[in-house]
């Protein structure tokens, strides 16, 4: 994912968490903010709670691609935290898939 579609401040994250709407799924939690950039901007949140340091970047790694190929076909201009959860370890890469698109449907931001 391209540093233009990153979100990096953590005055960002705070303003997306505060002021946004949250979409739960049993792998993962998104919220949706609009955005403040010219275009569409993903930020994710691996807690302890996913495991060591190797499990978190491998999710973060998988996010990311996730979102790579999504992000182009937005609907609208966004700012998105991704905060997973402890199940996500536990299944497949076409699951988190599968779980974010749920996610990304459910909160319109694509079709």
């Amino acid at each position: 994912m391209k540093g233009k579609y990153r979100l990096t401040r953590a005055s960002d994250f705070k303003r997306v968490r505060r002021s946004g709407r949250s979409f739960a799924h049993p792998l993962a939690v998104i919220v949706v903010a609009t955005g403040e950039a010219q275009n569409s901007r993903v930020g994710i949140i691996t807690g302890s709670s996913v495991g060591k340091a190797v499990k978190r970047n491998r999710i973060k790694r998988q996010l990311k691609e996730v979102f790579r190929a999504l992000i182009p076909g937005f609907k609208k201009n966004v700012d998105i935290v991704v905060i997973a959860r402890t199940l996500i370890n536990e299944v497949s890469y076409s699951e988190i898939q599968a779980a974010i698109l749920q996610l990304l449907e459910r909160a319109e931001i694509i079709g």
